[in-house]
């Protein structure tokens, strides 16, 4: 860390905001404060006041010595899920007004055969879609002139509709950009208070839909965000801030307000995407670089993937039915939360999820007027949770409220006692995860046995040992921190900007014009480079630059990503790079053609500035660790055949560093529940992280 005390991250979820405070002495403390989504800035506050009550030092001064203030936010996904981004008009190629309801005739996977799945919501109602003459070709020039009447005309009905942003997308644009620029200049000029963006510079690559799409999302939400970080920006300028408060992108990098108020595209997955950072942190102490992090909270289940220390990223996907261009980390999202509903369906099977209980009413077992069962009101019947265990400082847990709604809603409809009944919700809501963990492993191309799971979120730590059990990882990692893992990941992450752009070419020996490819990869890092300047980073700060690029073979339509391990090319790495490509299509769909021609569509460049991490914690072995010692016994149920068992209860606080404990126990943290089944055994590690394994 620099001259400053502190590295303060915040993750603003749905219904907590998660405080991280690490300090140059390796101290890492967690907060918690109720989430307020009307305003961003009281749940800060309130977190501040819990932190400086803590330390014994006001907010301005924590603030003040901070290096970084890093906020990861979910305004953006909130926004885009309830439909409450701005009133965006479009300017489009004429011809092209209705792509977006076009959507390349495609349905979301799962959906392609069903009649009666209706249509996504459009973002730009028809009458804003609005055509403008002028045509530029794929090789770059101009077939017909820009139409700037229609453009004028356009901009007069966008003033009397009065819409808030101006989303312009162009066909062939990412080959001459003359066209939108154009445009932008006379939309900026007659609308100065209207935001605009055009597609070449929110998703320079090719493919119409895709670009627009993106650019259209992206001027929905960029009004959004850019108030929410106004009100953010302030009350860190209030408190005394030394540096840019930084924001959470969807890349798992940081970037200053400035920048996401016209990107907030680049934000939706703000809150899950530091993830991976976090998982990666929690694993290196034990020579761990495969992880899949599960992150498992009141709502949600959210899933990523790193293999060898770099994690999963996804370009052209579908997010909440919108295509989304830009780069994103990968993140899987279940309705499996600890308040997934369990039901019966229509054909009288037990369901869990998606619906959610949320924080209000929450699970029956909460008090609050819930009366649907949930996930966990089944870990509380089971034993995992404590009858009368306080919840967030407030809610006191009701264990027989919790058996009467199993009783009442699922065991006596199907005949079965209350205990089957609860292990049934608990191992259906195993097995949707399970199957999003294959999601984002097996459908990627990658064995999940070589991985171990690091267990996020305050419910995970009742669930991922079953989970490990069904995809055969035999390591488990859960911090303490794990209930605000992802505030925890945003201390640990560095500077990071991507360029993207378009060039079509063949890579084979005979047609490839390396002098042009070598001149594009320069060109993207230099742009690069060149925002790191803009933010404050000089030569030398430590930077690396990671290439990839978008191949496929000559007439597929689609390609494979292919990292590219050097900066410049020569005939040499060619045939290397092509190597490469034909081993990541055989790993993805199970074939390669190494003698059929391939070809290069995209090219991307991230540009990553390495900041210091703050020292991680380090707890002290005792030379002659004591045997750990419950602090209770509670009757537990770990399957439908077993009897229950009176099961040892460990205070995760009065453990040891270096202390093994056998299951069946459940370890009980601050924030969070972990459940040791039978056949696991856990040991807490100098790095405040129990390492779960099979026992011997």
């Amino acid at each position: 860390m620099s001259k400053q005390q502190y590295r303060l991250g915040i993750d603003a979820g749905g219904t907590f905001t998660d405080f991280i405070l690490a300090d140059h002495q390796g101290n890492v403390q967690l907060f918690k404060a109720p989430s307020t989504p009307h305003d961003g800035t009281l749940a800060i506050r309130n977190g501040l006041a819990q932190i400086a009550d803590a330390i014994g030092r006001t907010p301005a001064e924590i603030i003040a010595d901070c290096d970084l203030c890093i906020n990861g936010t979910t305004v953006a996904l909130n926004a885009l899920i309830e439909k409450t981004g701005v009133k965006v008009g479009l300017l489009c190629t004429d011809g092209h007004e209705d792509s977006l309801e076009i959507r390349l005739g495609h349905k979301e996977d799962g959906h392609r055969y069903d009649a009666t799945y209706p249509p996504a919501y459009m973002l730009v109602p028809r009458h804003l879609r609005r055509p403008i003459g002028g045509r530029i070709l794929s090789d770059g020039s101009q077939y017909s002139p820009l139409d700037e009447a229609a453009i004028h005309a356009a901009i007069d009905y966008f003033r009397e509709q009065q819409v808030q942003a101006v989303a312009i997308s162009f066909v062939w644009s990412v080959r001459n950009p003359s066209h939108e620029q154009r445009a932008m200049q006379l939309v900026r000029a007659a609308l100065p208070d209207v935001f605009v963006c055009s597609g070449h510079q929110v998703f320079p690559q090719i493919r119409e839909y895709t670009r627009t799409s993106t650019t259209v999302v992206n001027a929905y939400l960029s009004p959004v965000m850019g108030r929410y970080i106004e009100r953010i920006d302030a009350l860190f300028e209030e408190l005394g801030a030394q540096q840019p408060t930084r924001y959470f992108q969807s890349n798992g990098g940081l970037a200053p307000g400035a920048v996401m108020r016209e990107r907030a595209v680049n934000a939706i997955n703000s809150g899950p995407a530091s993830a991976p950072q976090a998982g990666l942190c929690v694993a290196q102490p034990f020579g761990i670089d495969n992880v899949i992090t599960v992150d498992m909270g009141g709502t949600s289940f959210d899933i990523t993937l790193s293999k060898g220390g770099r994690t999963n990223f996804s370009k052209d996907s579908d997010f909440l039915r919108y295509r989304i261009g830009v780069p994103m980390i990968q993140v899987e999202t279940l309705g499996a939360g600890g308040g997934s509903i369990a039901h019966l369906d229509d054909f009288g099977m037990l369901q869990v999820g998606p619906r959610s209980a949320g924080a209000t009413p929450g699970p029956v077992c909460y008090g609050k007027g819930g009366v649907e069962p949930t996930v966990t009101d089944a870990n509380l019947a089971l034993g995992y949770l404590a009858d009368g265990a306080l919840l967030g400082g407030s809610i006191r847990l009701n264990r027989q409220a919790a058996i009467e709604a199993i009783r009442s809603k699922i065991a006596e409809p199907l005949g079965i006692s209350v205990e089957r009944a609860a292990i049934g919700i608990i191992t259906l809501v195993n097995l949707n995860m399970v199957s999003g963990i294959r999601r984002v492993s097996v459908e990627r191309g990658y064995d999940p046995r070589d991985f171990a799971l690091i267990g996020a979120g305050g419910a995970a730590g009742m669930h991922v040992m079953r989970l490990a059990e069904e995809i055969g990882s035999q390591v488990v990692l859960i911090p303490k921190v794990a209930s605000g893992l992802c505030a925890f990941g945003q201390i640990l992450s560095d500077i990071r900007y991507d360029q993207l752009t378009t060039l079509p070419m063949r890579l084979d020996d005979a047609h490839v014009d390396l002098e042009r490819l070598n001149l594009a990869l320069h060109q993207l890092r230099e742009r690069g480079m060149a925002n790191l300047r803009d933010d404050g980073f000089s030569a030398g700060n430590r930077v690396d630059c990671q290439y990839n690029l978008e191949i496929r073979y000559l007439g597929q339509i689609h390609e494979c990503n292919v990292e590219l391990s050097c900066e410049r090319l020569d005939r040499s790495s060619l045939a290397a790079l092509r190597e490469a490509f034909h081993r990541r299509h055989k790993a993805l769909f199970s074939y390669s053609e190494p003698d059929s021609p391939v070809e290069l569509v995209n090219l991307e460049c991230s540009v990553i500035a390495r900041l210091q991490r703050p020292p991680m914690p380090e707890l002290v072995i005792p030379d002659a660790p004591a045997k750990a010692k419950p602090v209770g016994h509670r009757p537990m149920l770990f399957n439908a055949q077993d009897d229950w068992q009176d099961t040892p209860v460990y205070n995760g606080d009065r453990l040891q560093a270096g202390q093994t404990i056998q299951g069946p126990c459940v370890i009980e943290e601050a924030t969070t529940n972990i459940v040791v089944p039978p056949g696991w055994q856990a040991t807490l590690a100098p790095s405040a992280t129990y390492r779960l394994t099979p026992g011997d």
